[in-house]
């Protein structure tokens, strides 16, 4: 990539705004992950037994498992909202940009 070309990207309003909404959406999904996560750590470590509470009466799975199932899941689903978002709105900016850099 030349010099000029780089200097077209830069300074393109559109390339700070896809670089501002990548940028913030990649720390909310960060934030949310890290808050469920260490949430569970917090649990494990100032209340280890609740997690160890059987979800009913004789039943051998307990509270942790399904908590568990939730963390994985939900690591899933925010890297699906990332894709989903890079996928439609961020795609069609990256392409808006490149062909006004290349006029």
């Amino acid at each position: 990539m030349n010099e000029d070309v780089l200097i077209k990207v830069q300074s393109n309003p559109k390339f700070k705004e896809l670089v501002r909404k990548k940028t913030s959406l990649g720390w909310q999904l960060s934030l949310v992950m890290l808050a469920i996560y260490y949430g569970f750590i917090l649990v494990l470590a100032f209340n280890p037994h609740s997690l160890g509470t059987p979800i009913a009466q004789g039943s051998v799975i307990t509270i942790g498992i399904p908590i568990g199932i939730f963390i994985i899941v939900s690591a899933f689903l925010l890297t699906g909202i990332y894709v989903r978002k890079a996928n439609s709105e961020f795609d069609a900016l990256n392409q808006q940009i490149v062909e006004e850099a290349r006029k």
